[in-house]
């Protein structure tokens, strides 16, 4: 048997007394991990000292890089087109992923767009797609690469070769309270993005009540981390700083995020859907050399409804199919007239995952259909009677449970009264 350089007991005192990790330590520990050799309260024990610690950039670069080190890389320099691709850190109502795809496709680059299910109150762009009849999430190397030269938008599963040591990481973390590390938050989302191949990488890092970081400060923060990790590793990166205080657009849920995103394909859909979907379009295809594409144009005139079409068609969907709607409806009214001020985020995802939209555990299904639709958002003006929002689910005795989360999470107040929506859309671009 061979022996071991490291003791990973002195790189836990290392972390757990505030000091530095070396390189090769780092190397060794991602690697020891990945094999099996520490064992995971080791690595329980080493991710809160890093939680309760931080680590310094020249750490979180070599951590990173080491978890890319664990397994496969893809390679796109056979392809005719420059590849870009988006990362958001997710929310309530975040669909953006769908319209943006095709559309920026549309403009003859490739979205290499390998996308996870949802845990918690954030939806998983693969349910949400798994809403249109016949559509597969697993694809063959020989499938994704064919997709992407002749279609150029993909939006499918990682495979489990792309970075394993974060997916094993990524799973302790989830039990042991360290989710909200900005070292390892950032080093599990780079090492996957930079693993994947893409040429370009444009984030969209979310703060406010429906985000995992709540404090636009701590969002900032990890957003210039991963896009200086992104340089680091070669990949042209760019961050858009996005308000997750209230819900993104009207539909939260699975099929009734299809629903909405065909909207926006359409030309339509609500205004903030559009406005962060342009927006980050913009940014992919500046980064992938088209900084004068006209994203509207191609909202408007049919091309990027064609690319999803296309896309949906090649991954077994049919993008004509009904969508399935639930068998139960429950709508909120309004208590009085006035104007709707407050309507936080947070609350609202939580509901529709307890109405089936979401999963407690990986292996739960979803219910595609569940979810809720908003009538109203923050500075619309109702009137008494008026519905607020309308919840769909399966089984009525969900609706209890959800209104239960929903108490104190909306207000209706007068006209004139501060309306909170914590900002702007888009608070910041960095890089």
């Amino acid at each position: 048997m061979a022996i071991e350089p490291f003791d990973v007991v002195d790189l836990i005192h290392t972390k757990r007394d505030r000091g530095a990790l070396s390189t090769a330590q780092i190397d060794w520990m991602v690697d020891a991990y990945t094999r099996g050799y520490i064992a995971e309260e080791q690595m329980a024990a080493m991710t809160m000292a890093i939680f309760l610690n931080g680590m310094e950039r020249s750490e979180i670069r070599d951590l990173t890089l080491a978890m890319i080190a664990s397994g496969e890389r893809m390679n796109f320099d056979g392809l005719s087109k420059r590849t870009t691709d988006k990362h958001s850190t997710g929310g309530v109502g975040d669909k953006i992923t769908l319209p943006l795809a095709p559309l920026v496709a549309s403009f003859g680059v490739a979205v290499p767009q390998l996308s996870g299910r949802g845990l918690g109150h954030t939806g998983g762009t693969l349910d949400k797609l798994e809403s249109i009849p016949g559509w597969r999430a697993s694809l063959s190397n020989e499938e994704f690469y064919s997709q992407l030269e002749n279609v150029g938008a993909v939006i499918c599963a990682a495979g489990s070769g792309l970075a394993p040591a974060d997916g094993k990481l990524y799973s302790l973390r989830d039990i042991t309270g360290t989710v909200e590390s900005i070292p390892l938050i950032a080093s599990s989302i780079m090492s996957k993005k930079i693993a994947e191949g893409t040429a370009a990488l444009v984030l969209d890092v979310k703060f406010g009540s429906g985000a995992f970081l709540q404090d636009i400060n701590r969002g900032r923060e990890l957003a210039e981390t991963m896009v200086q990790l992104g340089r680091d590793a070669g990949v042209a990166t760019s961050a858009l700083l996005t308000n997750m205080n209230v819900p993104l657009g009207l539909a939260i849920g699975n099929a009734n995020e299809v629903r909405e995103s065909l909207e926006v394909l359409a030309g339509g859909g609500p205004a903030d859907v559009t406005e962060l979907t342009i927006a980050l379009a913009r940014e992919m295809l500046t980064l992938a050399g088209k900084p004068d594409a006209d994203v509207e144009a191609a909202l408007k005139d049919g091309r990027a409804m064609d690319t999803w079409r296309a896309m949906i068609s090649a991954q077994g969907g049919d993008p004509a199919a009904a969508l399935p709607v639930a068998r139960e409806t429950h709508v909120v009214t309004a208590s009085r007239s006035g104007v709707l001020v407050d309507q936080k985020a947070l609350p609202f995802g939580i509901a529709a995952w307890r109405l089936g939209a979401g999963r407690a555990r990986k292996q739960d299904p979803v219910q595609h259909a569940a979810g809720i639709d908003l009538h109203a958002k923050p500075g619309d003006t109702v009137t008494e009677g008026q519905p607020l929002f309308t919840m769909s689910a399966d089984e009525p005795e969900r609706f209890e449970r959800a209104l239960e989360a929903l108490e104190g999470a909306y207000r209706i107040g007068d006209a004139g009264d501060e309306v909170f929506t914590g900002g702007p859309l888009i608070a910041d671009r960095i890089g």
